[in-house]
């Protein structure tokens, strides 16, 4: 007999807060006047980075069905909304790339690993995940967005943060949990962080406990926190 997987509406909310967070801060964002001597652009651009994120995370949830749990349908729509959102990812790509990274970490297999440096890594991780129909989506919603808005909020609360979301997901969520050489004993092959809930969620929303997510990977990010010992 199939297992009845319980419903659970707080990843709906949760994924609803964090587009509507997204969405109601870029509109504002596009509009104000920048005043490049404030810190308060800069703070806005960090902010905003971490809602990027927050789209990537919370279609990375849906990819493990905890975005909308007993809801097949519903989950998958809000993956690729949140994916699309997210520099015109599309959902039924990265899905069956992301169970080949947890099958197979930190091998040959897994899609997000690259035996080498940083950089050469990092450039390995948007090869594999960027394709040219993005970058075609993207300009064109550049060239769009500049009619409407001035050049410099589309730049700095539109684009800016979308590179630094993706640099933020490597390098918290890929890079720093599987570099280097793991023990035998390391099932998971995967490193994780110092318990600092507090860091952990604005680094990369819990996913530094890279290892717990891994054995826990029906957790969802909001509730990854209670697998840290």
């Amino acid at each position: 007999m199939a297992k009845t997987i319980k419903r659970d509406n707080r990843g709906i909310a949760v994924a609803a807060i964090i587009v509507a967070c997204w969405f109601g801060l870029l509109v504002y964002l596009l509009r104000i006047p920048v005043d490049f001597a404030s810190p308060l652009p800069y703070l806005f651009l960090l902010l905003q980075t971490h809602l990027y994120t927050g789209l990537f995370i919370t279609a990375h949830d849906a990819m493990h069905g905890v975005a909308a749990p007993g809801r097949p349908k519903l989950n998958r729509l809000i993956g690729t909304v949140t994916a699309f959102l997210f520099a015109y990812n599309w959902y039924p790509r990265l899905l069956p790339k992301h169970h080949q990274h947890h099958r197979h970490v930190a091998t040959e297999e897994d899609p997000d690993y690259h035996h080498g440096s940083f950089f050469p890594w990092y450039y390995s991780f948007l090869k594999n995940y960027i394709t040219w129909w993005q970058i075609v989506l993207m300009a064109i919603t550049y060239n769009v967005l500049q009619l409407f808005f001035p050049l410099e909020n589309v730049v700095m609360f539109w684009m800016v943060p979308a590179i630094l979301a993706t640099f933020q997901l490597f390098y918290f969520g890929t890079y720093l949990p599987h570099r280097g050489e793991h023990t035998p004993e390391n099932k998971h092959k995967s490193g994780t962080q110092a318990k600092n809930h507090l860091w952990a969620f604005v680094s990369c929303y819990f996913f530094g406990y890279h290892y717990e997510h891994h054995d826990k990977p029906y957790l969802p990010w909001w509730q990854l926190y209670k697998a840290k010992s």
